[in-house]
């Protein structure tokens, strides 16, 4: 079976459209000028620093699918280089034609330019398939990544936990009237 030929190059700005369709379940929540706005501004961001990019696979000219790359440390605290592949997208009407593949050998190139010895992205928990193309391709789960609203977390804390300063002064207020209060009781009248 031959597969169709599949290249893969710098996003351009004519790609931005296609890019907000294909990283649509991903971008921040707002309408699509917004998001077209997000894809744009990356995509200039990718176009003016030599440690990021943009790379997009096409079949027959026609955008089929996308990673960002961007050359970082394996963590804010681990500082060994490592090249961070952001969500490796492929349309669904391409899978299986080798454009995740070419996808992840422009992140290959990408560390090798740069000198840089590891790879690590992310897929989605529930996306079964990605998971399993990551793992083929012998990456090994580092850590869960987990997100929530600030106010969700706030909320499952310890009440005893979120003083605030205001309540803390409070506290200090309740202590000493009822010091003052003991003292007096003792004292005989």
């Amino acid at each position: 079976m031959s597969r169709t030929p599949v290249t893969v190059r710098k996003a351009q700005p004519s790609d931005v459209a296609s890019l907000r369709e294909l990283w649509g379940d991903i971008l921040r929540k707002g309408d699509l000028d917004e998001q077209l706005a997000d894809v744009s501004r990356v995509v200039a961001s990718a176009e003016a620093c030599e440690t990021q990019t943009v790379a997009v696979a096409e079949i027959d000219g026609e955008v089929a699918g996308a990673v960002y790359l961007e050359a970082t440390t394996f963590t804010p605290l681990n500082l060994e280089p490592a090249v961070l592949a952001v969500s490796p997208h492929v349309f669904p009407r391409f899978r299986r034609k080798g454009v995740g593949s070419a996808l992840m050998e422009a992140a290959c190139r990408f560390a090798e330019q740069h000198g840089i010895a590891h790879i690590q992205t992310a897929a989605a928990a529930e996306a079964r398939d990605a998971n399993r193309f990551m793992a083929r391709l012998s990456f090994a789960p580092q850590a869960m990544l987990r997100a929530a609203t600030t106010s969700a977390v706030r909320s499952r804390l310890p009440q005893s936990r979120q003083v605030t300063h205001a309540a803390t002064s409070r506290q200090r207020i309740d202590r000493v009237l009822a010091a003052r209060r003991i003292r007096r009781e003792r004292v005989p009248g």
